[in-house]
């Protein structure tokens, strides 16, 4: 059981501490990404009953609104909403690269607690699988929801636009890789390779963004 749960938490934690260690941050600070983090573990219980229900009424069945609303808007948006009251409207948010942080943190949560249901289900064996996937997928969608939250905080022009876009393109993306996963069946690599490689590229060129703003 420690083994399991230890696969399942390892990969969030360890992609948390990059994005965590690229700055120095108070005490208060940690104190927020430690808090959202668990409001990631959290919140995969009432999102997982929601799914479930939906599910349960066969609804949302069809391919495109599973990948996109059932899995991509549910999820997405429940993180966005709880990362907006905790960390933009309430938390300490000084830089455009302190919204990147508590997105990657809450993302992160909510990925592991998955995991570790995951996991549990499926074995130990699906650990890699799950950590270059699901986890880091979700960590990449925390850090494209906090890049655009951070602009929303910090700047005074395109502060509606930049909201919009920290729940949009988050939203789009999720749910384009369910779709894949969808789509392609036992051949979803071959749609989700390029499609991470993509994603990685799109979220490092936020980081780069937000540092080179904030400075």
């Amino acid at each position: 059981m420690f083994a399991l749960l230890t696969a399942a938490i390892a990969p969030g934690m360890a992609l948390l501490s990059y994005f965590y260690l690229r700055n120095e941050y108070e005490s208060t600070v940690n104190a927020l990404v430690f808090r959202t983090f668990i409001i990631g573990l959290i919140l995969v219980f009432p999102v997982m009953v929601l799914q479930y229900a939906f599910t349960a009424e066969g609804l949302l069945q069809a391919g495109l609104s599973q990948a996109f609303i059932l899995y991509g808007f549910f999820e997405e948006f429940f993180k966005w909403f709880m990362l907006y009251f905790f960390a933009y409207q309430y938390g300490q948010m000084k830089r455009r690269y302190d919204g990147i942080v508590y997105g990657v943190s809450l993302s992160l949560g909510f990925a592991s607690m998955e995991n570790v249901f995951y996991i549990l289900a499926h074995g130990l064996e699906t650990a890699v699988g799950r950590a270059l996937l699901p986890v880091s997928s979700h960590a990449l969608y925390g850090v494209i929801m906090g890049y655009y939250l951070g602009r929303a905080k910090m700047e005074n022009t395109k502060r509606k636009q930049f909201l919009l876009l920290s729940l949009l393109i988050p939203v789009m993306l999720h749910g384009v890789y369910d779709f894949i996963l969808l789509t392609f069946d036992m051949y979803f690599l071959i749609g989700l390779v390029p499609f991470m490689v993509g994603l990685w590229i799109l979220a490092l060129n936020k980081v780069k963004w937000a540092n080179k703003l904030d400075h």
